[in-house]
């Protein structure tokens, strides 16, 4: 495909002082709290800011909304705000935005996208107008990674005004960029927000304008790319990266990311009443089928690497020595096929929002041995909800645990017993609870090691491998990726 195209020139778009990034996710609620997508997160750093904020170079938290925090005792946070931060509208952001939002995602009646994020606190109370208690319902060890990482601050007085579905269409945050229009799912624009407080950490953006299309076809975001008509995009196939690091006015680079590919297989039967995934050695039969160490090889590319556990290895409890490894035994996949009593093979279906080249490599690999998947590809939310309603026996997707470098970010969210636990394993969600009710480290790490083996042992969630993210932008931007998958687009600036 890049063969026949053009490099037109590239001059960014230096001129107009605007910065055009495009990539796939389209985001149907911009609110951060109801979206699951990492774009969502990614719009939610710039501008919706946090209590906290952990530093990318160090991964330390740092004060960002709140100037100083502590530990009451071992459930009770207290932060003192940083005076003089204003929202996108001008009112000062107080302790009573803090409580108010902390108070309301936290209700069960909200339904946000990710209730793990938030589902540990208790409520939020104010101590006079800078300064709020937040009470979790247990010990929460991480409560301050989520924090910095997945809580961002709504203003109070204006979303009661308007309501939560005009507050999606027209949102207002603290950060440094501030978003001006939504144009659906195709377009959101955002401006650096001049009042933004000058003491911030995350610092003054240098780039005034970020417009961000959301184009599903990759094919469609590389040529906009060589076309001028983009600055920025990532997450292209790998085959495409030598030939656009070689354009001259264009970068390509890869860079470690937290994020891991995952399959979720219906073993609670959600899916329907004839569902073979609720034969265990159906499951198992779909971990030997496919060779995931090839895919990450040749397609995935970059340094990627099949795991064990279903989480990322740097993150605390990650215990990949605790994982069932299944190796790539397509002989095995048949045996187990024929002792569950299914001699002519297995008819499902794979819903995913993974790459299709993936996607179409791992159903063959599978029809190899007798399972017939038929295949749904579903870019931004589709391939999700079909998961949360119960519809996608086999759901492939990826997931990058909201840049939290902590189990607690992954483990409970596929296995919480809620609409998005196709295990539906009552041992499963103890031991994972356990995981993150308790502060003593080994306690902690000797839990979700049990959860890691029960979980690898049932073949409930077959872990595929690790991202390495590929980005391609002008070389007219200073940009700087981060192992965390967070562009920091309030850190970029023109050459």
């Amino acid at each position: 495909m890049l063969a026949g195209l053009p490099a037109t020139p590239a001059h960014a778009q230096k001129s107009a002082d605007t910065l055009r990034i495009v990539w796939r996710d389209a985001l149907p609620n911009v609110d951060p709290y109801f979206n699951s997508a990492r774009t969502g997160l990614i719009v939610a750093h710039q501008a919706f800011d946090t209590l906290l904020q952990r530093d990318p170079e160090t991964l330390q938290l740092k004060p960002l909304l709140a100037q100083f925090w502590k530990w009451l005792d071992d459930t009770t946070l207290e932060f003192e705000l940083r005076p003089g931060v204003k929202f996108h509208n001008g009112d000062p952001l107080t302790a009573a935005d803090v409580a108010y939002t902390f108070n309301t995602i936290s209700a069960p009646e909200t339904r946000v996208s990710v209730p793990s994020n938030s589902v540990w606190i208790d409520h939020a109370e104010t101590v006079g107008d800078q300064v709020v208690r937040v009470t979790a319902k247990h010990v929460f060890p991480a409560a301050v990674e989520y924090i910095a990482m997945a809580l961002p601050i709504w203003p109070k007085a204006y979303r009661e005004r308007v309501g939560a579905d005009e507050y999606s269409k027209h949102p207002i945050g603290a950060g440094p960029y501030r978003i001006t229009r939504i144009d659906g799912v195709r377009e959101i624009d955002l401006e650096r927000f001049d009042d933004y407080y000058t003491d911030s950490p995350k610092g003054r953006p240098a780039i005034r304008h970020l417009v961000i299309r959301e184009v599903p076809e990759e094919a469609t975001q590389v040529t906009m790319l060589l076309g001028n008509q983009a600055d920025w995009i990532w997450y292209f196939n790998t085959d495409n990266f030598d030939n656009i690091a070689r354009v001259p006015t264009l970068q390509a680079i890869r860079a470690e990311s937290m994020r891991y590919g995952f399959i979720s297989l219906d073993a609670a039967g959600r899916s329907g009443i004839e569902n073979p995934l609720t034969n265990l050695k159906v499951r198992q039969a779909i971990h030997y089928a496919i060779d995931r160490a090839t895919i990450a090889n040749t397609l995935v590319k970059g340094g990627a690497r099949a795991l064990d556990a279903p989480c990322y290895p740097s993150q605390f409890g990650c215990d990949q020595q605790a994982a069932m490894h299944y190796d790539y035994d397509p002989a095995k996949a048949r045996q187990l096929l024929q002792e569950a009593g299914f001699k002519d093979g297995v008819d499902t279906e794979l819903v995913t929002g993974l790459l299709p080249q993936w996607a179409t490599a791992m159903q063959n690999y599978l029809a190899a041995v007798g399972i017939r998947a038929r295949l749904t590809i579903l870019v931004g939310g589709g391939a999700t909800q079909r998961q949360l309603e119960g519809k996608a026996p086999l759901y492939g997707n990826s997931w990058g645990s909201y840049s939290i470098n902590d189990v607690s970010a992954g483990l409970p969210y596929f296995f919480s017993g809620d609409a998005v636990d196709y295990a539906r394993d009552p041992e499963v969600t103890r031991l994972v609870r356990e995981g993150g009710s308790v502060t003593d480290p080994d306690a902690r790490r000797k839990a979700y090691s049990a959860a890691i083996r029960r979980i690898t042992e049932q073949a409930y969630f077959l872990p595929l491998w690790s991202y390495s993210t590929t980005y391609a932008f002008s070389r007219q931007l200073n940009f700087k990726p981060w192992p965390d998958e967070l562009p920091r687009f309030y850190l970029a600036s023109w050459k």
